[in-house]
Parts: C-alpha cells; structure tokens; sequence
C-alpha cells in the first residue's frame, strides 16, 4: 500500500514538473526568424539544409529555456516559405514575412531570389541572410543582405590554387546551366582562372536545367582535354549526371564546383564514379568541430533521420541574427541598429575548437562587412562520403 501511494505520489510530483515546465516554456514569447527559399525542384538540397538547420537548433534553444535578449527570454519559432526557385515567389515570401512583422530572414538560395526581394527588404526593413553571390547586394548603397557561405569568386580561386600546386593543372573547361546563376559563377570562374595564369579550353558550352542526356553537352568540352572541368554553379540533382556523363564518356581529368553538394545525392546517382568530385563543404571538419556542433550534427539527424554535410555551414545564419540581436537588443525592431552593430561584433563560436570568433566579414569583396565568417572548407568525394581536401578563411 505504501509503494502504490509512493509511486502516485511520484507520478504526480513529475506530472506537476512537466506541467509547470510547459507553462514555463509556454509562457516565453515568441521571436520569429523567417526562411525563404528553395525546398522543392533540383535545388531543393540547399533550401532544405537551410530549413532544417534553422529548425534544428531552435528546437534545441527552447528545449533548454530560450534566448535571453536584453531582459526578455524568448522561443525562437522559424517560419519558413518554399519560393520554387522563383523569383517572384521569393518577393511573395518576403512580403509574408513584412506581414508578420519579422525583421530577419535566412535565404533565398539563389542569385535571382535574393536580388528579387531586395527592394521589399529594404522597404519593409527586414535584414536577409542569402546564400547567392552578386556582389552588388552586398556593396553600397545595398545594406541589408548578408552573405550567409563563402562565395564562388573566393572559393574557385582557392581550389584552382590548390589543384595547380597539387595536382599540376594546367588548364580548365567550365559547363553551365543556362540561368542566371551557374552563368555568373562560370563568368567569375573563367576571370579567376584567367587571372591565375590558367588556359581555359571551353567556356561557352550550356544545358537547360532539365536536360536528361549530358553526353551531346559535354562531348565538344571534353575533346578540348581539359585538365579539370568546373560544373560552374551545378545543382545537387544535376551534378551526378554530369560527373557520371563524363566518366563514361572517358575523360579522366578532374572534376569541381563551387557549390555545396549532397553526398547521399552523389552516391545515389553516379556512385563510385563521383570519387574525386571537388566542391565546397560544410564549414567545418571533425578536426575543426566543437562538442556542441558535433551535438547539433546529433540532433539534426535525429530530427530528419539524415545529415547534410552543407548544414556545417546553414548552422550559422541563425546563429549569427541571435547573437547579434543579444549584442544590441535595440535591433530587436529596428535593423539599423543591427547594422551598425555588425562592424563592431564580436562572440564566441560555439561551432568550433579553440578561439574562434562569429564576426562579420566582406570588406576585402565588398568593401562593408556583410558576409558572415565561415572557414572556406573544401571536400572531395570518395566511398560515399565527403573528405576534406583543405580548409581557407575569408576576410
């Protein structure tokens, strides 16, 4: 009789916990961080990466009691728009975030979403973080994007550096699909490589995006024998049909982008013929990774019941408003203060070993800090998986 009264009465003791720990979280209000970008089509792994990392740690944030910012602890709730990859939804998108009076935005994902919303975020006074490349968003008079990664005209030159040091190359092909974007990274990539004393051999051969059959795109490429061929601005969906296009075709040269990839999207569709593939990764490497990163990698999977090598990288965005908004909570409503406060900040990054830093960076390109500090980390493909080739910082 007594262990039944002691077990009710413990059952009750922790049912009383959880209540009051609900109420508790319950009783928080709300900071909302919008998402808008491309989670459906052949782009969708980066929009996708971006969501779930977003979502990822603000579950985490709130599971352990909120964010303090000023004397106000909040839970953070992402509200997040799937734009297509089309411009115009992408301007719908942000004009839905101006509605519910949210101030910061991760996203678009690409060149023309993010200069789509330009005019609304200026406008409705919302600061976007985009992960697309025109320098113009981020070079006066444009103040209110922030570069969320590493851009292809600083990571193309660093991996051409490394494969001419490396590996002995001498000249490159580019192939792009016919849009906006991947035209202007390859357009940034023939400068850079140029400019490195490089022999470019093709550089005006292009593919619609929904092209099934690479090989008539890359046989008048690989006949110029290119020591490496750049997939300039490739989409996750695209790229193993070209890596495995060309194997099959013969060429045994090298092959890279400057965009992030998906390695279970590589393995799915060209297997074994992607080892060697060369692109951006995540910004981070178990070398670099901290206890805490390597718990949101353990949480994310648990979330989504995958990983995405990228989100080392879309951890950031959100990371970066917070801190920011801790740092300043006047730029709670207003994004002037945000800014203002972004030449001067500073915090821990909890994502990596030792002393790194979260600030802004982007004077050297853009001559103001708006790209966030990321290390510029490298992969190749082998066995299914993603191996660092090396690691770089932007200034």
């Amino acid at each position: 009789m007594k262990k039944r009264n002691f077990l009710k009465t413990t059952l009750l003791a922790s049912l009383t916990s959880l209540a009051f720990s609900q109420l508790a979280l319950a009783a928080n209000p709300v900071l909302k961080i919008g998402f808008v970008g491309v989670t459906s089509g052949p782009a969708a792994a980066w929009g996708i990466s971006n969501q779930r990392s977003m979502e990822t740690r603000a579950a985490w944030i709130n599971e352990t009691g909120g964010v303090k910012i000023g004397g106000t602890t909040y839970n953070v709730e992402i509200v997040a728009f799937d734009d297509q990859k089309d411009p115009k939804r992408a301007i719908a998108g942000m004009e839905k975030m101006a509605q519910e009076g949210i101030h910061y935005v991760v996203g678009p994902n690409v060149d023309d979403g993010a200069a789509a919303v330009r005019p609304v975020a200026e406008q409705k006074g919302i600061m976007y973080f985009p992960y697309a490349f025109p320098k113009s968003l981020y070079t006066k008079p444009a103040s209110n994007a922030v570069l969320g990664m590493v851009a292809n005209y600083q990571s193309g030159p660093a991996i051409y550096k490394h494969l001419m040091k490396s590996n002995g190359v001498k000249s490159v092909a580019f192939v792009a699909a016919n849009e906006s974007d991947p035209l202007s990274q390859r357009d940034g990539g023939v400068e850079a490589a140029k400019a490195l004393g490089l022999k470019v051999t093709s550089s005006n051969v292009t593919y619609q995006v929904d092209t099934t059959d690479f090989t008539p795109v890359l046989l008048p490429v690989l006949k110029t024998k290119p020591d490496l061929l750049v997939l300039s601005g490739v989409s996750p969906a695209n790229a193993p049909q070209l890596i495995r296009s060309a194997r099959e075709l013969g060429y045994k040269g090298l092959i890279s982008t400057e965009t992030a990839q998906d390695a279970n999207v590589l393995k799915e569709g060209a297997g074994a013929l992607a080892d060697g593939f060369i692109s951006v990764g995540g910004a981070s490497t178990p070398q670099l990774a901290s206890d805490k990163m390597r718990e949101f990698v353990t949480r994310y999977t648990k979330m989504f019941g995958e990983y995405n090598d990228e989100s080392n990288t879309k951890v950031y965005a959100l990371e970066y408003i917070l801190e920011t908004l801790k740092a300043n909570p006047a730029a709670m409503k207003d994004v002037k203060a945000f800014q203002k406060t972004m030449d001067t900040f500073e915090a821990p990054n909890p994502y990596m070993v030792g002393n790194a830093k979260l600030k802004y960076v982007g004077m050297s390109s853009f001559g103001q800090k708006r790209q966030v500090s990321v290390p510029l980390v490298v992969n190749v493909y082998k066995n299914g998986k993603f191996e660092t080739l090396f690691v770089a910082q932007v200034d």
